[in-house]
């Protein structure tokens, strides 16, 4: 996984020994939670059918809740602080797991989901970050790179896509768009399309999956910039990424592995980006079509995660920019979990492609020969040995 900047503030420690005398009185979970807040919540959704609530509520199934509950119970439990609602009654540790997914699939301002909990907005806001700081410590392996044998399955199921021989994942960018204060509001946040963002650089899997991230950097900053500074940029050039073995083409070349991305980026041995223009060759055009369909599982990823943890969504109110990187993570992290669980929450929505609604294409005219040279054997290939 690439750096998360804002992440690299050293964090305290959680305790894992408590004294049996700070443990709070919501260790201890009523088995009927779920009957118990349905009754406590308020607002249209508390009128839902029993069954189906919890997935409209929180955008994940009884499972997938129940796993990361599982995930962050020991780091929660081990904070001493004690939240209460309105009504002066403490919260179980399940109460704040569900405030802090439905403040992050929602989207909803801290006092929308405190009126929906009743509770106050300041504890929607703690209840929040400490989730954040538990799926940081313990969430962080459903978002890695593959290892060797996954990689085999990754590759041969991109090339079932649209024939990409050796294709290890597809890279794209989006924008968090945000509402700073004026004192705040440095050129630096602005980007191109006049508006406040931070970056989040993907590389994912034919799933949809995360499978490395960058996030942190300022709006102004440009796709090819981005992957240049990223970590994952540098340990490709050192040979250390996408450095599995190469497949040789029918007419006796070789292409090494390496990721799709737009024309928003560099032409490099690692990364093969489109051809240019309009005036190319049919064999151009029908290796952009290719490229297209294949490149295109990252944006619908990025665009799932827009609609599901809709806290990355729209223009977000005020944030902590250094806060905000390690959100942006932990709903990367929530978006892998339902994935790695086979939540059919996810089967329910609809598959766009559009996560960056009002931006215009980047351009990037950075070209590596050796990479040129390459793509040119692949267009070849495609349009020789294949179907269309």
């Amino acid at each position: 996984m690439g750096p998360v900047r804002g992440a690299a503030k050293k964090r305290r420690k959680i305790e894992k020994q408590i004294n049996g005398d700070k443990v709070p009185a919501q260790e201890q979970d009523p088995a009927d939670w779920w009957d118990g807040l349905s009754r406590r919540i308020s607002g249209p959704l508390a009128l839902a059918n029993a069954p189906n609530k919890i997935e409209s509520v929180f955008k994940v199934s009884t499972k997938t809740f129940d796993y990361i509950y599982s995930l962050v119970k020991e780091d929660l439990m081990a904070k001493s602080s004690s939240f209460v609602g309105l009504d002066g009654k403490p919260l179980s540790l399940k109460d704040q797991l569900a405030i802090a997914l439905r403040r992050l699939s929602s989207g909803e301002s801290l006092l929308t989901v405190g009126d929906f909990f009743s509770v106050s907005p300041s504890v929607v806001s703690q209840v929040t970050w400490r989730f954040v700081e538990a799926m940081e410590e313990r969430g962080l392996h459903h978002l890695r790179w593959p290892n060797p044998e996954e990689m085999k399955v990754i590759k041969a199921k991109f090339e079932k896509i649209r024939g990409l021989p050796n294709c290890c994942g597809a890279i794209d960018t989006t924008h968090i768009v945000m509402s700073l204060p004026s004192v705040e509001a440095s050129k630096v946040w602005y980007d191109k399309e006049e508006n406040y963002s931070m970056v989040l650089q993907a590389i994912v899997d034919p799933e949809m999956r995360f499978r490395d991230i960058v996030t942190g950097w300022p709006g102004s900053v440009t796709d090819s910039c981005l992957l240049k500074s990223s970590g994952f940029s540098k340990l490709c050039e050192k040979g250390k990424r996408l450095n599995g073995n190469a497949i040789e083409l029918p007419e006796g070349s070789h292409v090494r592995e390496y990721v799709v991305g737009d024309i928003g980026f560099p032409l490099l041995p690692w990364l093969v980006t489109p051809y240019p223009g309009k005036d190319i060759s049919i064999c151009k055009v029908e290796f952009n079509k290719r490229h297209y369909a294949t490149r295109m599982v990252a944006q619908r990823a990025l665009a799932r995660l827009k609609e599901m943890w809709k806290i990355v969504q729209g223009v977000m109110w005020r944030p902590d920019k250094h806060k905000l990187p390690r959100i942006i993570l932990v709903c990367c992290l929530l978006h892998n979990i339902i994935i790695d669980m086979e939540d059919e929450v996810q089967d329910e929505l609809p598959l766009s492609h559009h996560h960056d609604t009002g931006y215009r294409q980047q351009f990037c005219h950075s070209m590596d020969k050796s990479a040129f040279i390459q793509r040119e054997k692949l267009s070849q290939y495609l349009s020789d040995g294949l179907p269309p």
